[in-house]
């Protein structure tokens, strides 16, 4: 750093003021050998041209011809990647056609979400929650299914799980009231 201008204003992101840049600046090591892309120690990875890891300090390696071992297991963990994703990717197209030839009822349209708004009258954040209350009456219903009470804790365990049920599916069907919009009857 012999020709940095000395007593300089610097500020710490930029690089020290020269005073005559030399004509062939070659960079430091990194650009004559072949460095490590990862620490060794941390397993982040090196910034560009550093020589030291940002994260624990140590020093960058070289690669040498046993490193090169390294990289072709890196490559061949990198070819089973590529292989993996390319058997998922045939069998989510597998499945897509065979969805396609799949010969549905047609009647099953009527279960679609737009036809069910269509058919409620509801709007989506009304009809969402009356379905969601819904949902919770069936937890309450089918915790009278799954649940036998032997004693008398276990009946009171029993009764407060169907009171909890119930009490969020009358929480979420007052929510679906209060997002409905309000007909023009209702106005008047």
């Amino acid at each position: 750093m012999a020709e940095a201008v000395r007593d300089a204003q610097q500020e710490f992101w930029s690089p020290p003021s020269v005073l005559d840049p030399p004509a062939t600046a070659v960079p430091p090591a990194v650009a004559s050998e072949e460095m490590a892309d990862a620490c060794g120690g941390c397993g982040s990875e090196f910034m560009i041209a550093a020589r030291f890891c940002h994260t624990c300090g140590l020093r960058r390696a070289v690669l040498t011809a046993a490193s090169t071992e390294v990289r072709s297991d890196a490559e061949v963990i990198a070819g089973l990647w590529a292989r993996n994703v390319a058997w998922v990717r045939n069998g989510v197209g597998w499945a897509a056609d065979t969805w396609r030839e799949i010969p549905f009822p047609d009647w099953l349209h009527y279960l679609h979400f737009h036809e069910i708004k269509r058919w409620v009258g509801l709007p989506t954040a009304a009809l969402i929650a009356f379905i969601l209350g819904l949902g919770c009456v069936a937890g309450a219903i089918g915790v009278s299914l799954f649940y036998k009470a032997s004693n008398l804790a276990e009946f009171q365990a029993i009764q407060m799980w169907r009171i909890e049920w119930l009490l969020a599916a009358t929480a979420s069907f007052v929510a679906g009231i209060l997002l409905k919009e309000p007909s023009d009857s209702d106005r008047e």
